[in-house]
């Protein structure tokens, strides 16, 4: 069953760096808002990487850290057949149209989160991107630590 991305991007014209997803999962799609599964250490990432002070709990808050920082947030995929939340089960995907970030925000530097994210917009957008581990839980390889160690480049 082809599934249809729930939300917008996140972006102003201010936005100088764009981060990009694969596709919300099933807790993300029930949340609401990108990236809200609990165990998923995207917005532990953001919060300490900005020097927030504070988890973000709130939709509101989550846009609100995301604008201050200039950080644009999106997904590859508009449309894709997907199992559960399994970046690796993606059939049919449709890519999102990025045009609306591209021709409204001054985007200097594109983050992947993620080897799918990185690979589906190598395929389908073609343009520069910088591959960051991803912050998904199954992602064991990195604790939090040593995430945030990779993920403070885009601040810089």
């Amino acid at each position: 069953m082809q599934l249809i991305h729930p939300f917008d991007p996140i972006f102003d014209e201010k936005s100088r760096i764009l981060i990009l997803g694969t596709f919300p999962s099933v807790k993300s799609r029930e949340y609401g808002f990108y990236y809200g599964h609990q165990q998923n250490r995207f917005w532990k990432a953001i919060a300490r990487i900005t020097q927030t002070g504070h988890f973000p709990e709130t939709i509101a808050d989550k846009k609100q850290i995301l604008i201050q920082n200039r950080i644009a947030l999106a997904d590859v995929l508009q449309s894709c057949d997907i199992a559960g939340s399994s970046d690796g089960s993606i059939k049919n995907a449709v890519p999102a149209d990025l045009s609306k970030i591209f021709d409204n925000a001054n985007i200097e530097r594109i983050y992947a989160n993620g080897e799918k994210a990185y690979q589906l917009f190598i395929k389908y957008i073609g343009m520069e991107v910088i591959k960051l581990p991803s912050t998904s839980p199954a992602n064991a390889k990195y604790d939090l630590e040593k995430l945030i160690s990779e993920w403070e480049k885009i601040i810089m």
